[in-house]
């Protein structure tokens, strides 16, 4: 049987976070990978799906009804071609944690949660206790829904790809929900969950001031984005989409500069599959040195501005 992913879009291009999905839905080891694109005269983002290499057909699905992606409607689209198909994978974003339950629950199924290995096209393996234990899950349901924790599967080739496009009929409006707004943060750094570098910062920077005079340049310089530990946001020193962790982003980029992070469990689960750790804290017993690659014991005041020096 085939494997459906439910893409995440802005119904003209394609998310990052699609391509990691891919390549667990390729590991299912289940038959063809179909893609659907559920949004508003998302044409586009169906061209840019079909080009994923691995993908063998895009259903595009068009309704003003899915144009702000509210999650009964998109559910609702999802079940309306679900049959025939043994998996469906969500990105484990937002998004896809919103509508993965209502469609599991709708198919009567049990949903299984933010996998990061596929061992075989029933058993699965996910973090438990904050990413300190791993959990083998294998499920009997006839079809397994499925969100995918995109930072432990490589991103599949956004081009080389040729799959057939088809389009399907788009669902009514449900009524349950209606979308009234939107209040986006719009900033020149790269946003974190596709970021390649990041910096980050914790509770010792001791202000939200001091947080921006110290770690901004850092991460100009390197065009990275900029995190935060949740006790820094709970401090008010950066804000709420900064927070790297078990209750912020979970994030996975080549290099993760942590200054002033003592590395509590919550923060740890966020952040250790980066590719390079590097620490800067000058307790020299902080656990945030179990898990870097680099540690530098030192005053972050002092060592990140002469790092941006040096830089």
């Amino acid at each position: 049987m085939t494997v459906l992913v439910i893409a995440e879009h802005d119904h003209a291009t394609v998310k990052p976070a699609t391509l990691n999905t891919v390549t667990a839905a390729i590991a299912c080891q289940s038959g063809d990978v179909h893609v659907l694109v559920a949004g508003a005269n998302a044409a586009e983002a169906g061209k840019s799906a079909a080009q994923i290499v691995g993908v063998a057909k895009v259903i595009v699905a068009d309704s003003p009804s899915l144009a702000e992606n509210l999650a009964e409607n998109v559910a609702a689209q999802v079940l309306a071609i679900a049959a025939g198909y043994s998996h469906i994978l969500f990105p484990s974003t937002a998004n896809g944690k919103n509508v993965a339950p209502r469609v599991a629950a709708k198919l009567d199924v049990a949903q299984i949660s933010d996998i990061t290995k596929v061992d075989s096209p029933d058993t699965f393996e996910r973090p438990i206790y904050a990413g300190n234990a791993i959990a083998t899950v294998q499920s009997a349901d006839a079809t397994k829904v499925i969100t995918v924790r995109t930072t432990g599967f490589d991103a599949a080739a956004a081009t080389g790809g040729s799959a057939a496009v088809e389009t399907a009929e788009g669902v009514a409006d449900s009524g349950k929900s209606s979308f009234v707004g939107r209040e986006v943060t719009k900033s020149e750094r790269p946003e974190l969950t596709a970021a390649k570098i990041i910096v980050s910062g914790g509770r010792a920077l001791g202000s939200a001031e001091k947080f921006t005079e110290v770690m901004a340049p850092l991460a100009d310089k390197l065009n990275a984005g900029l995190g935060a530990s949740r006790a820094a946001v709970d401090a008010g020193y950066a804000p709420n989409d900064w927070q790297v962790g078990q209750t912020g982003k979970i994030v996975a980029p080549q290099l993760y500069i942590a200054a002033g992070i003592s590395g509590a469990i919550q923060h740890l689960a966020g952040m250790k599959d980066s590719k390079v750790i590097v620490a800067i804290n000058k307790d020299e017993e902080a656990p945030i040195f179990s898990v870097a690659d680099y540690g530098l014991v030192a005053d972050l005041f002092t060592a990140v501005p002469e790092l941006v020096k040096a830089l």
